[in-house]
């Protein structure tokens, strides 16, 4: 893992795993498109694969999200897991989303095999796509640990944006930072002082 200015972009490896998390712990995603008029507009989404590039959902072709989909490529999703807010894992994500048509539909449906009852014959698969989210950056943060923890990343060619607090070369260690942390999440005994994520 490689810490830049405070805040933590997850290896390749580590990627991986917040898609698998989100996939296999949270599945159920809130998923925001925008309208043509450039609203934005919720609704629940649930993934149905991952690999090593991507997240994988689908939609029928005449709802209004494939509609929004096909119109504006850029998507958010946020999926939580937690009893309460203490008790919390999230990860945001914000991407593109492509069609890549239907080829995979039979081995999405293996996998997710509940889909049946949604769509249970051959001829309503007829109008299902599939989606592949395959380029953005997100971030992992997860309330239930202390100090909290929280990692950005990024996949599919973009670039992480730096989040958070950040420590810089400027620091004279006058350890003020520490003092108005409040996960007193701030290494003290070196200068410049280190966030620990």
């Amino acid at each position: 893992m490689k810490q830049i200015s405070g805040f933590h972009q997850v290896t390749t490896a580590q990627y991986c795993t917040c898609f698998t998390l989100s996939l296999r712990e949270f599945h159920s995603t809130v998923f925001v498109t925008v309208d043509e008029k450039g609203c934005p507009v919720t609704c629940a989404i649930d993934m149905m694969d991952c690999d090593e590039s991507g997240l994988y959902f689908f939609t029928a072709k005449g709802k209004k999200f494939y509609e929004r989909l096909k119109a504006n490529e850029n998507i958010a999703f946020t999926a939580m897991k937690g009893e309460n807010t203490l008790s919390c894992v999230s990860v945001s994500v914000q991407a593109k989303a492509r069609e890549i048509g239907f080829k995979m539909l039979p081995a999405l449906f293996e996998k997710n095999p509940y889909m049946k009852k949604i769509y249970p014959d051959v001829r309503s698969h007829d109008q299902l796509t599939i989606f592949k989210i395959c380029e953005g950056t997100g971030e992992w943060f997860d309330l239930s640990r202390f100090p909290i923890e929280r990692a950005s990343f990024s996949f599919g060619g973009a670039l992480a944006r730096e989040s958070g607090y950040f420590v810089t070369e400027q620091c004279i260690g006058c350890k003020l930072c520490y003092s108005k942390c409040p996960q007193k999440c701030i290494n003290i005994t070196q200068k410049p002082v280190v966030i620990q994520q």
